[in-house]
C-alpha cells in the first residue's frame, strides 16, 4: 500500500482554551476574516441567535452597569463616612465640654442612643464608688469578675467586637436586655480594659457584625478612656 493510499487519522478537535489563547493573542484575527465575524452567532438562552458583535456590546453593557453599581456603591459609603465623621466631632466636642462623671456619661448616651441610634449603652467601669454606679446608671467592673471568662479573647486584644454574642456574654454585658439584643459592639476602655468595658446594642441581627470596619469604635473607646481616667477613683494608668 502506497502513502497515497494510507488513510489519514482524522484531526484532533482545538481545545476551547486553544482558541481562546489564540483569539487573545491574535486581536486582529476578526479584521483580517471579516465575513466570518459577520457570520458567527451566539446561541442565546431566552432570545434567538445574535451576531458576535450584538453580543460584545451586550456583555459591555452588563459591565459597565455593574462598575456603575459599585461607583455608586463606593459613593454611599463616601457619604455615610463623611456623616459619621461628623457625627464624631459633634460628640467629642460634646464630650470634652462637660466637667462632671455623670454629664460626661450622661452625654454619650444621649449621643449614642439618639445620633447613633443604638437600642442600648452598657458601660461597666472600675475605680467606680458604689455611690457614683447608683449617680452614673453604670455597673461596676470588677477585672476578677469569673464572667470575664467568657471574655478571653477580647480581653487579650483590646480590639472591639461586633456581632451576635454568646448567651453568657449577652447575659453579662446587658443583664434583663439580653433577650431584647440580637446584635453588639462590644468597646474595650483601656489596655485589657483596665478601666473597663462599653456595650452598644441594638435589636437589629444586622445592625452589628464581625465584617463591620471598627475604626470609629476605637477611636471611642480611646476618647472615653482618657475622659474617664480623669474622673475615676484610681491610679489605672492609660498605658502599660
Amino acid at each position: 500500500m502506497t502513502t497515497s493510499q494510507q488513510t489519514q487519522s482524522p484531526a484532533l478537535p482545538l481545545e476551547e482554551k486553544t482558541v481562546a489563547d489564540y483569539l487573545r493573542d491574535n486581536p486582529e484575527f476578526f479584521q483580517n476574516n471579516a465575513s466570518l465575524l459577520a457570520s458567527l452567532q451566539i446561541p442565546h438562552a431566552i432570545s434567538p441567535a445574535v451576531s458576535l458583535v450584538e453580543y460584545q456590546v451586550k456583555v459591555l453593557r452588563d459591565q459597565n452597569s455593574q462598575l456603575k453599581r459599585k461607583l455608586m456603591d463606593l459613593v454611599q459609603v463616601a457619604r455615610d463616612n463623611n456623616r459619621l465623621n461628623e457625627r464624631m466631632h459633634q460628640l467629642t466636642l460634646g464630650l470634652i465640654k462637660v466637667s462632671s462623671l455623670e454629664a460626661l456619661l450622661d452625654t454619650l448616651r444621649e449621643n449614642l442612643l439618639g445620633e447613633f441610634k443604638a437600642d442600648t449603652v452598657i458601660m461597666r467601669l472600675a475605680g467606680m464608688t458604689e455611690a457614683q454606679t447608683r449617680e452614673c446608671g453604670v455597673d461596676y467592673y470588677d477585672p476578677a469578675a469569673a464572667e470575664l471568662q467568657h471574655f478571653e479573647a477580647f480581653l487579650k486584644t483590646s480590639r472591639p467586637q461586633c456581632g451576635r454574642f454568646k448567651r453568657e456574654q449577652m447575659q453579662y454585658l446587658f443583664g434583663d436586655q439580653a433577650q431584647a439584643i440580637e446584635s453588639a459592639a462590644l468597646i474595650p476602655l483601656g489596655h485589657h480594659c483596665k478601666v473597663g468595658m462599653m456595650a452598644i446594642g441594638s435589636q437589629e441581627a444586622s445592625r452589628f457584625h464581625p465584617g463591620m470596619g471598627t475604626l470609629f469604635l476605637t477611636h471611642l473607646g480611646e476618647l472615653m478612656e482618657l475622659l474617664l481616667t480623669e474622673h475615676l477613683n484610681t491610679d489605672i494608668p492609660l498605658t502599660d
